[in-house]
């Protein structure tokens, strides 16, 4: 069964303001690799070319049973969202220190493949270092409760 792929730094080097659910432009050869977990979102962005919403870099291995047909890995692809959300969006990106960043990839309930895309803002070292501090404490606090 295929598991959601997550980009794992996306929330150690930003702070995710708003969430949003983006339909994916896919080939088929894509869509079969994506099932089998072949996908790294660790390197994508997403950015605004003529009002629409692509996603870059995201990396998905080709697919071996599909000679010809298959796909370029680091093709840029469309993402579908509503006009109201690309608009809202659009004016937020175009303030400064706001970014849109892809955080996971997951089936639907109706079957099709989404992006979940975060409005986000970055992190400085210090916010670095709290979210690390945050964790380690959290860490240790479930050992304990484990321990008794």
């Amino acid at each position: 069964m295929f598991n959601e792929i997550v980009n794992r730094s996306a929330t150690f080097n930003f702070i995710i303001i708003d969430k949003y659910n983006a339909g994916l432009q896919l080939v088929g050869s894509e869509v079969k690799s994506i099932r089998d977990g072949k996908a790294n979102l660790s390197d994508a962005y997403c950015y605004f070319k003529k009002g629409e919403l692509f996603i870059k870099n995201l990396h998905i291995t080709e697919y071996k049973l599909a000679n010809q047909f298959n796909h370029e890995p680091l093709r840029e692809r469309k993402l579908l969202l509503e006009k109201q959300e690309l608009k809202k969006l659009n004016s937020k990106v175009k303030e400064r220190g706001y970014t849109i960043i892809p955080m996971r990839i997951f089936l639907s309930e109706s079957g099709f493949l989404k992006l979940e895309i975060g409005l986000a803002k970055g992190k400085n070292s210090a916010n670095k270092k709290d979210s690390i501090k945050q964790k380690d404490m959290k860490r240790e606090m479930d050992r304990e409760l484990r321990r008794k």
